[in-house]
């Protein structure tokens, strides 16, 4: 449940500031702004809800922060209207590409030490960059880190609920929450007529769509089997595309898999049993419901946690999952450990090309690695994994 909650908690005090910063730049009112939250917190609820009591596997859905990255440089030259289209779009694209089966058709082609390279590629960096909060709140981040790491030692279960508790505790006790007054409204859902043009379909739609697929949901996917799941990607790419595409008219950018909140709740420090992690799908979906009920108020509790904080807290919860993408991405042979370590080190570099992000460069590069060091055919690459996977 902690797990759950956590994952929603950073994606509020985190990335959602992206998410405003878009509708900023969107010109939105104050409305059309409180109804583009309420649609992506109801449709992260309703779909980590309903995917985890019917999957039985933590699903956790998350707004599309590399894409809303993306609007905050793109949206100014559109109506709203013209930018609800693109959304809608984007989404049904999404949803086609993953009822086929060809989304995952693809993921089964791409080598699995490149795929936990992607994942590590996208982790690494908060557990590194979360060294930076000790120069400004020594006490708030050592806390946490020192208690969690007890914590693994003595009582390895709650290890992150009680460095998250002790964090908050300590950032009240030294005075640091952020004064944020609630900026939007308690209201719901503000419709939107969707307007289609072919410059807002090639400029939003196009590379919202693809940075939407390869940078969350692949590595959600991968994310997933990492932890000994068996997701079907038909069902969950398809359902949250088409949750995504009834809600674009109320400013829905793109809700997806899960990635960077996802390992929070997916791992051992969830549930040393595996399969009782799905209640953190249902308790992160809880969360972004309230968030979506009762806008403002609660959302502005989120975003008064210092960021020293929620860097720290980040940095620990997700410790355990980078640990296990490491080693699967250095798992292979020399072939597949170049490959992996080329995806590793593109996606970290956080390389902007094309609107696309790092992410999308890094499977690329290393998949094209992968190819140009393995001489087998490429029908005998496939035939071979599929041998493995029925071994295993």
């Amino acid at each position: 449940m902690v797990a759950g909650f956590l994952s929603a908690l950073i994606n509020f005090a985190g990335p959602f500031l992206i998410v405003l910063e878009a509708a900023r730049a969107a010109g939105l009112t104050e409305m059309e702004t409180a109804s583009w939250v309420w649609a992506l917190s109801i449709g992260n609820g309703v779909c980590g809800i309903g995917l985890s009591l019917f999957t039985r596997i933590p699903v956790i859905v998350a707004w599309s922060t590399p894409g809303a990255a993306l609007l905050i440089a793109s949206l100014g030259g559109f109506s709203f209207a013209e930018a609800v289209g693109a959304f809608l779009v984007a989404s049904v694209a999404a949803a086609v590409v993953g009822y086929t089966g060809w989304f995952g058709w693809l993921l089964d082609r791409v080598p699995g030490p490149v795929l936990q390279a992607l994942l590590a590629g996208i982790l690494l960096p908060f557990v590194v960059t979360a060294a930076g909060s000790f120069a400004s709140a020594p006490l708030i981040a050592g806390s946490i880190v020192v208690v969690f790491f007890v914590g693994k030692r003595f009582f390895d279960r709650y290890a992150v609920l009680t460095a998250l508790v002790v964090g908050i505790a300590m950032t009240w006790v030294t005075g640091s929450f952020d004064a944020v007054s609630p900026s939007l409204a308690l209201g719901g859902p503000v419709f939107t007529m969707p307007a289609f043009t072919p410059a807002a379909l090639v400029s939003i739609a196009l590379p919202l769509f693809i940075v939407s697929m390869a940078s969350q949901n692949a590595p959600g996917l991968t994310l997933l089997r990492s932890q000994g799941y068996e997701p079907n990607d038909r069902l969950l790419v398809g359902v949250i595309s088409t949750a995504s595409a009834v809600l674009a008219p109320f400013g829905c950018h793109g809700i997806n898999l899960g990635a960077i909140t996802a390992a929070i709740a997916l791992g051992p420090d969830a549930h040393q049993d595996g399969a009782r992690r799905y209640i953190a799908g249902l308790s992160g979906g809880l969360t972004y419901l309230l968030a979506g009920s009762f806008g403002g108020v609660l959302v502005a509790g989120f975003r008064s946690i210092p960021s020293e904080s929620v860097s720290a807290l980040a940095a620990v919860a997700l410790l355990g999952s980078t640990l296990t993408a490491l080693k699967g991405a250095m798992g292979g042979d020399s072939r597949t450990g170049f490959a992996a370590l080329t995806c590793l080190s593109v996606t970290m570099s956080g390389v902007v090309l094309f609107s696309v992000g790092a992410a999308f460069w890094g499977l690329i590069a290393g998949s094209a690695v992968y190819l140009l060091l393995d001489p087998r055919p490429f029908r005998a690459r496939v035939e071979k994994r599929r041998g493995d996977a029925v071994v295993k």
